[in-house]
């Protein structure tokens, strides 16, 4: 079963070219790492106060890499809910005069700008978002989107790739810091729980993950 598995990605790559590698290898779909900070865990009604990026790359051997993290300090949308418990956990002070925050919306639009130019660069239909618990991110992000009206959504708006689920099959770690120490990566516990910091590790652990895989099957080939 393994072996047709890798048989199977080792055509794909085969066949693929320089401008559509990543296209190819994730059935048109762009990977990109989404971290969210929130003021709660309820999407509809709880302030998104920081959204963090980061578009996976592939080289022209097919091994993947991650780009370069983006960061956006949201301002809470009007009557949005912060439970003094979530501030505790990711350290986030809302109203603190140095905050460089943005509106909801100028923030979403200058962090998918790059997702929509990724797409047309490198053939792909949609981007899929990659977190660890992904859903959650995902429902976050849809929700200030609705909200937001922004038109265009480059996202798919349900699949998603979970960094938790990859965490548990390739290491038997489904908590993301522990995870990233399995898969031999550095991990700093002062900076965790920011959505930059976050987001930047779940991009290296799904790119170790994926590239683990392609080992095993340039193993198998030998």
């Amino acid at each position: 079963m393994l072996a047709r598995a890798l048989h199977a990605q080792a055509s794909i790559i085969s066949c693929m070219n320089s401008s559509s590698m990543i296209s190819q290898r994730f059935r048109g779909f762009l990977p990109v790492v989404v971290d969210v900070e929130t003021g709660g865990f309820n999407p509809a009604t709880d302030a998104l106060l920081e959204l963090a990026t980061c578009i996976i790359q592939m080289d022209d051997d097919g091994w993947l890499s991650p780009g370069d993290v983006q960061v956006r300090h949201l301002a809470p949308f009007e009557g949005a809910n912060i439970e003094q418990a979530a501030l505790e956990f990711n350290g986030i002070r809302p109203d603190h005069p140095l905050r460089p925050s943005v509106r909801e919306a100028d923030g979403l639009g200058s962090l998918l700008k790059p997702v929509r130019q990724a797409l047309k660069d490198t053939d792909c239909k949609r981007a899929v978002l990659v977190g660890h618990n992904a859903h959650f991110d995902l429902s976050f992000l849809n929700a200030a989107i609705e909200r937001v009206n922004y038109k265009r959504n480059p996202f798919h708006p349900f699949s998603c790739f979970d960094t938790a689920t990859l965490g548990g099959l390739a290491y038997g770690q489904t908590v993301l810091a522990r995870a990233v120490d399995a898969a031999g990566l550095d991990w700093d516990s002062s900076s965790a729980h920011s959505a930059a910091y976050d987001t930047e590790r779940t991009a290296a652990l799904f790119c170790n993950i994926v590239n683990r895989w392609r080992h095993l099957q340039d193993l198998e080939e030998r």
